[in-house]
């Protein structure tokens, strides 16, 4: 028998009042004095990847890692991949270039000195990398990234690029761009790497994408997830529109358990690591 794909587990590691949808109710003035819960929630995400014996790209902010420097710590520590998730959750299309590069580099030299390891992949907020701002790209390779993976080539009404491609691609300054994983059908990209849709749709929904796309398209997925996704207590935002509502707290209950159970069902690995190949191979390129 053919030995399993590993695929990239990665966590972008932010807290319940940092997410953009929720924005308008938590401005940046406010997140000192907001509680923080992603301490909890990440020691008991890491708890788990230790017990299922799989490791994975923790994209972290800046911020958080000011804060709270013993998760960086305790990523590092644990064998896992340490990455950015730029420094104060500001989409990428929403800056300007030198405000982006400015943010992101502040960010890598933030992990770099708390976690002791250098860090080599970036992902925006939100997937903000797209149509609106082709220049991020070069931003990213100026700060001394390796990779990026700030694009979803899909349709949705906040990100995404429908026709960006599906695998691995070169971008500028010798980056490489590592798209979320989809699947084809009907003509179009769909979600299968996690985040809501894994809360909203039956888990058999999200093990057949990515057992899918190992199949068809005999490549390691990527799957990400929140630390939040897997509180159930924290605050409800009764103010947010019904929609934002629902896709927020949505099954939030149930995460950690489907979580439990992806990781029994798939091999899970590093970024740096599962695609190894393909950045050294564009190194060598470049």
């Amino acid at each position: 028998m053919a030995k399993p794909i590993t695929n990239a587990l990665t966590i972008d590691v932010e807290d319940y009042f940092q997410v953009s949808a929720l924005a308008p109710h938590f401005p940046k003035s406010s997140w000192e004095a907001t509680p923080c819960r992603v301490e909890r929630n990440m020691e008991r995400i890491l708890a788990l990847m230790e017990a299922k014996g799989a490791k994975g790209t923790f994209f972290t902010l800046g911020w958080i890692a000011e804060r709270y420097p013993q998760v960086v710590r305790m990523i590092a520590a644990a064998g896992h991949e340490l990455a950015s998730h730029g420094y104060g959750h500001e989409r990428a299309s929403d800056q300007t270039p030198e405000g982006f590069y400015q943010d992101i580099l502040r960010a890598k030299q933030l992990l770099e000195d708390i976690g002791g390891v250098a860090v080599s992949g970036y992902r925006a907020p939100s997937f903000s990398v797209g149509y609106s701002n082709p220049w991020a790209h070069g931003c990213i390779a100026r700060a001394g990234y390796r990779y990026s993976s700030s694009v979803y080539p899909v349709k949705h009404d906040h990100y995404g690029v429908p026709d960006a491609p599906r695998f691995p691609y070169r971008v500028a300054g010798g980056l490489v761009e590592i798209p979320i994983t989809t699947v084809q059908r009907f003509g179009r990209n769909w979600p299968v790497g996690g985040g809501g849709y894994f809360r909203l749709l039956p888990y058999a929904m999200s093990a057949w994408g990515i057992r899918t796309f190992n199949t068809e398209d005999a490549q390691p997925a990527i799957f990400y997830l929140h630390p939040w996704e897997i509180d159930p207590e924290q605050p409800v935002v009764r103010e947010a529109s019904a929609k934002t509502r629902f896709r927020h707290y949505v099954n939030l209950s149930r995460t950690e358990g489907r979580l439990a159970q992806l990781l029994e069902d798939f091999s899970w690995g590093r970024m740096d690591q599962v695609f190894g190949a393909a950045l050294e191979s564009v190194a060598r390129e470049h």
